[in-house]
């Protein structure tokens, strides 16, 4: 995918393992498509066939404005995966697991494909969507189409700005790159998705001081609230998590999305990470509570009504995919076109055009205005 890829340390071979550009710079647009993949081996052989070209597409519709800083992440759904590829499959690839607690429900719906398209203008996100489905369409069915966009000063709609502490840089690259504890997909990464619904008459009505309680920052200057005064449901509270004294970093690039005349205003949460399980762990606190009852007030407010798991393989992955090869080839011995990834650790850098991971990248807390992990 050219100049929209993020490359990783050459191997001995003098082969390496292309990364997808997961950890592209935060862009003012958006589009999320979540499809599935029709029954048939005629449809799977589509999609086969499109895995291979997707670059080409990307780099014909990118060249028509070179600044535009276009970027597309494809990642498979579990069922997807063993349909098109079998064994041996990522490690932690698996359903989205659904949560229920209370009146809060975290729910799992179909989704085979996404597509996370990204602009400085929603043109040329339009126009790659367009030449994405024109190729697939036969062979897929739609499950969700959300055209996302930066408010003002990286605010989500409830008025918080959302967060800006995303990793940046070989932190970021660190964070979401899978490495050599799954080696035969280094270079890989996992995302999950979300979409939130809010009601906005309710949340308004609520004190700017309770606001501020529920997201655990001010809402004017962004500052984290003390920990003195910060309730422990808050939003940033819930949604950082530490491990071994260290706080596990994930990718945000939550975009807000609506439509007016029908009172729907929302967030689109998609969170990259090493391992899903960050921000699994991030849900089960928000949704059931840490400790258990002690949940996201926002949920409150928020609801969700999409949740997926996708599992994003490199771009050298992809640009190796046939028609014609059978579930499994892709990480046979035999493929030499694809690295040798246990031979060492993949180490991605943002490429020259497009610098990895900006600030505000609105964080699943986004639908808060916590800046970590949220």
């Amino acid at each position: 995918m050219a100049s929209n890829l993020i490359g990783a340390q050459e191997h001995s071979n003098e082969m390496r393992t292309v990364a997808q550009m997961v950890a592209a710079q935060l862009t003012r647009a958006a589009i999320f498509l979540v499809l599935t993949i029709k029954q048939g081996p005629e449809h799977a052989a589509t999609i086969k066939s499109f895995c291979g070209d997707l670059a080409s597409l990307l780099r014909a519709v990118e060249f028509r404005d070179i600044e535009g800083q276009l970027s597309c992440v494809m990642g498979f759904g579990s069922t997807a995966w063993d349909k098109l590829f079998g064994a041996p499959r990522p490690a932690e690839l698996h359903t989205f697991r659904e949560i229920r607690a209370g009146a809060r429900h975290a729910v799992s719906t179909p989704g085979d494909l996404l597509f996370h398209i990204r602009a400085k203008r929603m043109d040329l996100c339009f126009e790659l969507a367009t030449q994405i489905m024109a190729r697939i369409e036969a062979a897929t069915t739609p499950q969700d189409e959300v055209h996302g966009f930066r408010y003002f000063d990286d605010r989500d709609l409830i008025g918080f700005v959302d967060g800006t502490e995303n990793p940046r840089g070989e932190e970021a690259s660190a964070a979401v790159l899978i490495g050599e504890e799954d080696a035969a997909f280094a270079g890989g990464s996992y995302v999950i998705v979300q979409k939130y619904l809010h009601d906005l008459d309710g949340w308004n009505a609520l004190s700017t001081e309770e606001q501020e309680k529920i997201i655990g920052r001010k809402k004017l200057s962004d500052i984290e609230l003390d920990d003195s005064i910060k309730p422990s449901s808050a939003h940033n509270a819930l949604t950082t998590i530490v491990e071994d004294g260290k706080e596990v970093k994930i990718l945000r690039d939550n975009m807000p999305f609506g439509t007016v005349a029908q009172g729907e205003f929302g967030t689109y949460f998609i969170g990259y990470s090493r391992s899903p399980r960050t921000v699994e762990t991030m849900l089960d606190n928000m949704f059931v509570g840490r400790p258990p009852g002690n949940y996201d007030r926002l949920l409150d407010f928020s609801r969700a009504v999409t949740g997926n798991l996708f599992f994003v393989p490199s771009a050298t992955f992809l640009e190796n995919v046939t028609e014609d090869q059978d579930s499994g080839d892709l990480n046979n011995e035999d493929q030499p076109a694809i690295a040798d990834s246990s031979s060492a650790p993949v180490e991605a850098e943002p490429s020259p055009s497009n610098p990895s991971a900006g600030d505000g990248s609105l964080g699943i807390g986004s639908l808060k205005g916590e800046r970590r992990h949220e």
